[in-house]
């Protein structure tokens, strides 16, 4: 029995319409006559889909206790046993019950898919476990429940439900996804038109590429090396000359133009060593095609025109983009230029852009190929022109006889010819053929390899003179002109390292990535050890393939000191090439000892950071915890002291005057010890649905009477936290505000729910706390303003925040309007990834409440003051 078809219906968020998607196409399928039950599907009582549920075959789910509350879940042995065609399976990302046969429900479908049974399923976009942070850096909840990218792409189809925000809000509003009491506050929270938005372009590009993934492969296996224009692909030609921003630019307002356009630019490096480009340029021009979206490329390839046009039909481009020749109008008899022979050769399918910059006709120096000084090209026009100009010429001045002094003249200049196109072995050669010929057909006696004047031998000898000497001097110059396009080279490449060392740069992988790219290799690695007998260790590595696990196993070897060597891979580089090599070589190691010593700065700077807090904890010893002391040592001396005769109210203040004491050294203790605690990351919470009103009071044991207004609405649901750690968070915070207000203004404390969050907010009628210093007072011994040494260490509010971290929640300054601070602790709701949420899951447990549409701000009952 061959593994079962997985389909799903992909949406952007809940109430697109996957379900009633997926039950229309079960009803299709059932009659074409295809069996076709229901596994699992929850309409959440909405009506149209329930509906749709009528006249399938519904499989009994399984129910399941846990703690004390009954669920249902699919009923996978009675999937398997019922044996069905095809299943419709709800909610993908799904986490089961506790008791469960697999703790996801994806795990479900897979022993489904397992057994040769279809399954038609759904699932929202932000459920794909790696764009967890992205939905949360967009919506402000963090998606509990995902499911692996992988097994969402390894479905045979993937259906977008696509849906507008703007009807998406409609469909909320007139009540067809959520319950009237929860529409309020899904749209002003969850269901904003900025989240919808994002969401839909997310879903949308990862379909996009999931259907360009589906094309490669259908290219890939039927061969197809035709361009398809499905999608607007740009291909960017650079050389590394300073026209590249303009043609990167150009290129991204092409692709601006048409929806999905992508940019590639790409780089053609020779295979010979050091390339003419400068790396400087390069770096900018890959750090502005990255900035535009784009990807940067480097190719190696000495055809150039071929390598480009290779590059854009295997990444199935659509349009390539070039700059105007930088060439001379001389510089063509060498060839028609890259961006006339990529014209010409590519074919009606791929467009090709010449665009004009600055640069146009300024001239360049011609290609240095290692080997050949002067080009391959030009060596071949010079063979062809020593070797077959002479019999050409010959043929020619056979009819028509100028003179044994001209024809020589002609033979010169054909032989200077071939020297300046190929150098000094064309212009031998053709010295040599000359001659021949001269002797032959134009010397006396005629026909015969013998001179008879002596005067005609002088003029052949000066005339190979002539030729080899202007070859000579071709040649010299044309090994200047090597020399000097290394030497540039080199002094450009010199010049960024010496930057990099100047703007300190530490990035030791796009170092190495540079040397890749300079010389051309194939993989670069930085090798080292801390003695002759240790094995080599890898410190970093770019490229393919695994690192050389010696130097001597690289194709090349740098030794930097005794113990590191830079080993690269791909080929042999020439002596000539290894002094730029050790340039980067002794680069690589100061990076690599520059990123240590950060990491020791930054070791450094959390021992000062700790050395900080524990001079700061002796001042607050030294103060803060010797005046409740001396309060009470004074207390107990007074009463026990037999020379006055204490009253009974006497008596009573002096007690008072003690517990106080207590109380603060009890206060500054507990919180210096959390302190601690919290920075030695022994905290460790044992997160339990809590109910608020349970905690709350508790909490505000420490502030005077009638001094907190406390509001808790009775609808609000339960939070998933530490009782223990929130209580000594909120006593923290409600102290400090009560601490700062006025008197006679109580602070208020309320709470209220919205996209699976519980949001506790403390609100104060105190001097408030500017923007800058929102988040210093969240620092470990930080008072805000004039503060007296005897309101505390400084630690209430860094303990607050930290206990609320440990919770998985947060804890903000934000301004009260009107004046003050307000403190606002957010906590997760309790079944925060249900199906009464935006998330899509299961229902809450019996106990917890639903969640409000909005801030519930009642009058507070004489029972809920705060004592």
């Amino acid at each position: 029995m061959g593994r079962g078809k997985l389909r799903i219906y992909l949406g952007a968020a809940p109430g697109v319409g996957k379900t009633y998607a997926m039950l229309s196409e079960a009803h299709r399928r059932v009659e074409r006559g295809t069996d076709c039950v229901v596994a699992f599907v929850e309409h959440h009582d909405r009506p149209r889909t329930e509906v749709m549920l009528h006249g399938l075959e519904q499989i009994r789910r399984r129910e399941l206790e846990h703690r004390r509350t009954t669920f249902t879940e699919m009923d996978v042995d009675a999937v398997l046993r019922r044996a069905p065609a095809v299943a419709l399976v709800d909610e993908l990302a799904h986490t089961n019950v506790p008791g469960s046969r697999n703790a996801k429900r994806w795990q479900d479908v897979e022993e489904l898919l397992a057994a040769g049974i279809d399954v038609v399923s759904t699932v929202n976009i932000q459920h794909l476990e790696s764009l967890g942070d992205v939905v949360e850096s967009i919506t402000g909840v963090r998606q509990r429940e995902t499911v692996p990218d992988e097994v969402v792409r390894r479905a045979d189809q993937i259906e977008l439900v696509d849906m507008s925000p703007e009807a998406l809000r409609r469909r909320m509003a007139h009540g067809n996804i959520y319950k009237p009491d929860k529409v309020d506050a899904a749209l002003s929270n969850y269901f904003r038109p900025g989240n919808l938005t994002a969401l839909r372009e997310l879903a949308l590009l990862w379909v996009a590429d999931r259907v360009d993934e589906y094309l490669q492969k259908y290219r890939s296996e039927h061969r197809v090396s035709a361009i398809w224009g499905s999608r607007e692909r740009i291909v960017v030609g650079l050389t590394g000359g300073p026209e590249g921003r303009t043609l990167i630019r150009r290129a991204a307002r092409l692709a601006e133009k048409g929806a999905g356009g992508e940019v590639m630019a790409v780089y053609i490096a020779r295979s010979d060593g050091l390339t003419g480009a400068s790396p400087k340029e390069l770096a900018v021009q890959r750090t502005l095609v990255e900035d535009l979206g784009g990807t940067f490329h480097h190719v190696v390839g000495d055809d150039v025109p071929a390598a480009l046009l290779d590059f854009a039909r295997g990444v199935n481009a659509t349009q390539i983009v070039l700059g105007s020749s930088r060439r001379k109008s001389w510089q063509y008899v060498f060839g028609p230029g890259v961006g006339a022979t990529v014209a010409r050769e590519s074919g009606p399918d791929l467009d090709v852009h010449i665009v004009t910059h600055g640069q146009v006709a300024k001239g360049r120096g011609l290609p240095v190929a290692r080997g050949a000084r002067l080009g391959r090209a030009r060596i071949v026009w010079g063979w062809a022109v020593a070797v077959a100009g002479p019999v050409v010429l010959a043929l020619l001045l056979n009819g028509v006889h100028l003179g044994l002094a001209n024809d020589m003249l002609l033979f010169l200049g054909l032989t200077v010819a071939a020297a300046l196109l190929g150098g000094l072995l064309p212009a031998l050669a053709s010295a040599a053929v000359g001659s021949f010929l001269l002797n032959y057909y134009y010397t006396p006696p005629l026909h015969r390899l013998t001179i008879a004047d002596p005067k005609n031998i002088v003029a052949i000898v000066i005339f190979v003179g002539v030729a080899v000497s202007v070859a000579s001097v071709v040649d010299l110059a044309a090994g200047r002109t090597h020399q000097a396009a290394r030497l540039r080279a080199e002094a450009e490449i010199l010049s960024f390292l010496a930057g990099s060392v100047l703007r300190g740069e530490t990035s030791l992988e796009a170092l190495l990535d540079r040397v890749r790219e300079t010389f051309g290799m194939e993989s670069v690695a930085l090798l080292e050890r801390h003695s002759d007998v240790d094995p080599w260790t890898c410190a970093g590595r770019v490229g393919t393939g695994g690192p050389p696990r010696r130097p001597e196993d690289a194709d090349v070897d740098m030794p930097v000191g005794d113990h590191m060597a830079l080993a690269l891979t791909g080929r042999v580089l020439p002596a000539s090439d290894r002094r730029v090599l050790a340039a980067f070589a002794a680069q690589a190691a100061v990076v690599l000892d520059r990123r240590r010593l950060r990491e020791e700065a930054e070791r450094a700077r959390a021992l000062a950071e700790g050395n900080r807090i524990r001079t700061a904890l002796l001042a607050a010893v030294s103060h803060d915890l010797r005046t409740p002391l001396a309060g009470i040592k004074a207390a107990v001396s007074s009463l026990r002291s037999e020379d006055v005769e204490w009253s009974e109210e006497d008596r009573a203040e002096l007690l008072q005057g003690i517990e106080e004491g207590a109380d603060r050294l009890d206060h500054l203790v507990g919180n210096l010890l959390d302190m601690s605690r919290l920075q030695t990351g022994t905290v460790t919470a044992l997160i339990r649905e809590t109910d608020l009103d349970e905690v709350a009071p508790m909490a505000l044991g420490g502030v005077p009477e009638d001094s907190v207004v406390l509001d808790i609405p009775e609808t609000l649901p339960m939070a998933e936290v530490d009782a223990g750690l929130l209580e000594r968070a909120m006593a923290n915070i409600v102290e400090n505000a009560v601490k700062y207000s006025p008197p006679g203004e109580p602070v208020l404390v309320s709470a209220s729910a919205m996209a699976g969050r519980v949001e506790v907010r403390v609100v104060d009628r105190g001097p408030g706390v500017p923007d800058e210093a929102k988040e210093r007072i969240f620092e470990p011994f930080q008072r805000h303003g004039d503060a007296p040494r005897g309101a505390g260490v400084g630690l209430g509010l860094a303990v607050a925040r930290g206990f609320a971290e440990a919770m998985g929640g947060t804890l903000d300054a934000e301004d009260t309007p009107g004046g003050g601070l307000t403190m606002v602790l957010t906590l997760r709701a309790a079944g925060a990834g249900s199906q009464e949420s935006p998330t899509g899951s299961q229902p809450s447990p019996a106990g917890s409440r639903p969640s409000l549409p909005e801030w519930a701000r009642r009058p507070v009952h004489p029972e809920r003051q705060a004592s």
